[in-house]
């Protein structure tokens, strides 16, 4: 639907006619807003695009020794 025609029905119609419009407009949003979350499942991360894209790293098997390690540098080359 053209968004400027829709506008110009709007706006010739009684302000009461505008109100009714714009409660309509509420209760369908609501209603299948309501419908999109029952339908919308919920996706598993493990399927997800960036799962695994590390595990070939051997440098992280050990996070906290990779974070000291990460600092250690990082806060040497801030104090040089």
């Amino acid at each position: 639907m053209e968004e400027k025609g829709f506008y110009n029905k709007f706006e010739s119609l009684p302000i009461e006619a505008q109100k009714q419009v714009l409660m309509f407009i509420d209760f369908l949003q609501k209603k299948y807003k309501s419908s999109r979350k029952r339908t919308r499942g919920k996706k598993s991360i493990a399927n997800q695009k960036f799962v695994g894209i590390w595990e070939d790293r051997k440098d992280l098997e050990d996070s906290s020794m990779w974070v000291r390690i990460i600092r250690k540098k990082e806060w040497k080359e801030i104090s040089e």
